[in-house]
C-alpha cells in the first residue's frame, strides 16, 4: 500500500471517527404541551384479500360449505351416490346434497373436503362440526383424516351422528383429534342402508375460536390485531368495496342476519393477477359487518366501515355505464343511512337496530367514522360523493364523514380531490402510499406544511415498497417507522394512519409485503407489525416539540438520517421520545429536556428494534428473528439523557416525570 493510499484511508477513518463522535444534540420542550393525540392515531385495515377473511381471520375450516360456488362441488370430493339440488331452506344459499346408499353394501357413499390449502388441525383440540340435515332414521360417519397417510389409518377423529326428522334441522358433534395435523381433510360416510339423507350448510370450527364464540374468528391472528393496541379498524376494503363491477361490490347488507342466509359473493382477489389467480377465491360473508363490528369493538377500536359510492373499480371500468348515474344513487345512499342505523339505532323502534339486537347486541355500537368510496377519482368521484355527504349530514350530523384522495400519494388526481374535498367538508381525506424506500426517506416531513383548515388526514394504506424487495423485510419497516415520526409530530392534522395490507395466507397471497403472515397453524408478525406496535403502545396523548438545530428531525440534509419525534403520555405522566437512525453509523445522542421547572425524570427505558441484515425478516419458520429488545437508560442531571443510537435502528425512549 503506497503513501497516497495510506494517507487516504487514514481520512476516511478521521471522518468516519469524527461523524461517530459528533453527539446530535436534540431539545424536547418538555414545557410545551402541543397537539393532543387523537386515540385512533394507530389502527389496522381489514380486507378480504389473500385468504384474509375466508381460509385466514374468520375460522370456518370447510370450503363451499353450502355448495353455493359457481362449481357447485369446487372444493368436494363425492364418491358413490351422491346428487346435488337447489330447493333448500335457505333462500339466499338455496343448493345442498343428498346422499344415497351405494349400489352394494361393500360399497361407501360419502363427501370430503379438502378445506382451504388444508384444514389445519391441534392434538388435543376441539372441533366443532355441524351440519344442517334432513332424513328419518339416517346416519352420518364424520372423521377428521389424513388424506396422505402413509400409516396403518387415516383417521385422525371420528364420531357417529344419528338425522331423524323430516324437516331441516341443525346437527353437530365435536370431534377431537389426537395427533396434529396441517392439511388435514374433513370426510363424510353415509351409514345408513336405506332411505337417503340430505345436507346444507356443512361446517367445521374450532371451539376455541376468540372469545369462545361460534362462527367465530381465528383466536392467533385476532390476538395479533389485537396486541397492537389499535385505536380504528377499518373495514371491509379497500377494493372489494368497489367489485371489479357493480354486481360484486361488497354488500353490507348480504352480510348480516343468519350466517347459514348470508349469499356468497365473487372475491374480485380471485382473478386480478392472472400470476396469482386463486379460482376457488370467494367470500361467504360469513366474517360480516356484525363480526367486524364486533371486533373492533374486542380490540377497543373506533369502527369505520366504507361503504359503495355508486363506482365500481375504475381501474378496470372506463365505460361511464359501469357506474351509477349520479341522479339513481337513492338505493346506495339509503344503504349507508341504514349501515349507521344498524350501527347505532334503537333496538326496539328501528328496523336496522332490531336485527342487530336479535344478532346479539342490544346496545349501539357507538359508531363515529364512515367513509364514502375507497380510493376514487376525478369529478365522476366528486359528484357522487356530494350526494352522500347531503344525505349522510342532514340524518347523522355528528357523523365523522371521510373522502378519497385518489389512488396516490401526489400527482393530478390528490391535486384536484384535496381541494374538493375542502369544498365538500368532509372530515378526513383518505390517502394512500405504497411507495419505495426513497419516497419514505424523504417525506419524513411531508405534513409539516399541510392546511390546518379543513378536513384532517387519514393515512389509510401505506407500506414501504423495496426496490426488487417486496417481501417484509427490515429496511423497510424501518422507513416506515421513520416516516411515522412525521406522521405523529402533525398529530393536529394527521388523525388516523394503518398499515396495508394486513393478513396474508404463505399459500394464497395475491399482494405483499404484508402485516401479519400465516398458515393453517401458525401466524408470524413481521417487523412492520413490531413498528405498529411500538407506536400503538407508545402513542402518548400530546405532541411535545423537538427540535435538532432548531429544525424538526425529519432526514433532512445535515440531520444523518435521523428522524424523530416526542409525546407527552397523560396518564402514565411519562415523556417519549421516538428515534430512527436510518443511517449506517451508530450516533450518540443528547435528549435534552427543556421547561421542566421543579420536576425531574426518573429512570428510563429504551425499547430498540435492529438487525445487522436489512433484508432479514421474521418467518413461519423463524418467528423471532428481529423483535424489540428493552433496556435501562440512566438519566445523568434529572433533565438530560446521554446516549446511543446503533445504525439501522428505531428507538423508543421512555421517562417518567417524578415531582411537580
Amino acid at each position: 500500500m503506497n503513501k497516497q493510499t495510506l494517507l487516504l484511508a487514514a481520512l476516511m477513518l478521521a471522518a468516519s471517527l469524527g461523524l461517530h463522535a459528533q453527539t446530535r444534540h436534540f431539545v424536547i420542550e418538555a414545557g410545551k404541551q402541543g397537539a393532543e393525540i387523537q386515540p385512533t392515531m394507530y389502527g389496522h385495515f381489514f380486507e378480504d384479500i389473500n385468504f384474509g377473511a375466508d381460509g385466514g381471520l374468520y375460522a370456518e375450516l370447510v370450503k363451499n360449505r353450502s355448495f353455493e360456488f359457481p362449481q357447485r362441488l369446487m372444493g368436494w370430493r363425492t364418491f358413490g351416490h351422491v346428487t346435488l339440488h337447489d330447493d333448500g331452506p335457505f333462500e339466499r344459499n338455496p343448493h345442498y346434497v343428498r346422499l344415497f346408499p351405494a349400489s352394494h353394501h361393500e360399497k361407501r357413499t360419502g363427501l370430503e373436503n379438502e378445506g382451504f390449502f388444508g384444514i389445519g388441525l391441534r392434538a388435543g383440540e376441539s372441533y366443532r362440526f355441524s351440519v344442517w340435515a334432513r332424513g328419518e332414521k339416517q346416519k352420518l360417519r364424520v372423521e377428521l383424516i389424513d388424506p396422505a397417510s402413509a400409516s396403518e389409518s387415516q383417521v385422525l377423529a371420528s364420531a357417529d351422528l344419528d338425522v331423524d326428522s323430516p324437516e331441516w334441522h341443525q346437527y353437530e358433534v365435536v370431534l377431537t383429534p389426537g395427533a396434529p395435523h396441517p392439511k388435514a381433510h374433513l370426510r363424510i360416510f353415509y351409514a345408513s342402508a336405506g332411505g337417503h339423507i340430505d345436507l346444507e350448510h356443512v361446517s367445521l370450527f374450532p371451539v376455541d375460536t376468540w372469545k369462545g364464540r361460534r362462527n367465530g374468528l381465528r383466536k392467533d391472528l385476532v390476538q395479533a390485531l389485537a396486541d397492537t393496541r389499535p385505536g380504528v379498524f377499518r373495514f371491509p376494503g379497500g377494493c372489494i368495496v368497489e367489485g371489479t363491477d357493480l354486481g360484486t361490490r361488497y354488500n353490507w347488507k348480504n352480510s348480516v342476519g343468519p350466517v347459514e342466509n348470508r349469499p356468497l359473493n365473487e372475491n374480485r382477489w380471485q382473478y386480478t393477477f392472472r400470476h396469482r389467480f386463486f379460482p376457488d377465491y370467494f367470500q361467504t360473508y360469513g366474517m360480516g359487518f356484525y363480526e367486524l363490528f364486533l371486533l373492533a369493538e374486542d380490540m377497543g377500536a373506533e369502527p369505520l366501515p366504507v361503504v359503495n359510492c355508486g363506482l365500481a373499480c375504475q381501474y378496470q371500468n372506463n365505460d361511464p355505464k359501469a357506474h351509477v348515474p349520479v341522479d339513481s344513487l337513492d338505493t346506495y345512499i339509503q344503504d349507508a343511512l341504514d349501515l349507521v342505523e344498524f350501527a347505532n339505532g334503537d333496538s326496539l323502534t328501528t328496523e336496522w337496530g332490531r336485527l342487530r339486537a336479535r344478532m346479539g347486541h342490544p346496545e349501539p355500537f357507538g359508531l363515529k367514522y364512515l367513509a364514502v368510496g375507497n380510493e376514487q377519482w376525478g369529478p365522476e368521484y366528486v359528484d357522487r360523493l356530494e350526494q352522500f355527504v347531503k344525505a349522510l349530514r342532514k340524518h347523522y350530523p355528528d357523523l365523522h364523514i371521510i373522502g378519497s384522495s385518489g389512488p396516490n400519494s401526489e400527482g393530478k388526481d390528490f391535486d384536484y380531490l384535496w381541494p374538493e374535498m375542502r369544498r365538500l367538508k368532509v372530515d378526513l381525506v383518505d390517502e394512500h402510499f405504497y411507495r419505495p424506500e426513497s419516497w419514505f426517506l424523504q417525506s419524513g416531513s411531508r405534513y409539516d406544511d399541510y392546511d390546518r383548515r379543513g378536513p384532517k388526514v387519514f393515512a389509510g394504506e401505506y407500506a414501504c415498497h423495496g426496490r426488487g424487495k417486496k417481501w417484509n423485510h427490515f429496511h423497510a419497516s424501518l422507513l416506515e417507522a421513520a416516516f411515522l415520526t412525521g406522521v405523529e409530530r402533525n398529530a393536529d392534522i394527521v388523525h388516523m394512519a394503518t398499515y396495508a395490507p394486513l393478513l396474508a395466507h404463505v399459500e394464497g397471497w395475491q399482494w405483499r409485503p404484508d402485516l401479519i403472515w400465516f398458515d393453517n397453524l401458525r401466524s408470524v408478525r413481521t417487523c412492520s407489525w413490531y413498528v405498529q406496535a411500538l407506536y400503538g403502545h407508545n402513542r402518548g396523548t400530546h405532541v411535545v416539540p423537538l427540535t435538532m438545530e432548531g429544525r424538526p428531525v425529519s432526514g433532512q440534509e445535515g440531520q444523518e438520517g435521523l428522524f424523530a419525534s416526542a409525546v407527552w403520555d397523560e396518564p402514565t405522566q411519562s415523556y417519549i421520545v421516538k428515534v430512527v437512525n436510518t443511517s449506517d453509523q451508530a450516533q450518540p445522542l443528547l435528549l435534552d429536556f427543556k421547561g421542566m421547572k421543579k420536576a425531574r425524570l426518573a429512570e428510563g427505558t429504551c425499547t430498540t428494534l435492529h438487525s445487522d441484515n436489512p433484508d432479514a425478516e421474521n418467518t413461519l419458520d423463524a418467528p423471532a428473528t428481529i423483535t424489540p429488545q428493552e433496556s435501562r437508560v440512566t438519566v445523568t442531571d434529572g433533565r438530560s439523557v446521554s446516549t446511543e443510537i446503533g445504525p439501522m435502528t428505531f428507538a423508543v425512549y421512555r421517562f417518567v416525570k417524578a415531582g411537580k
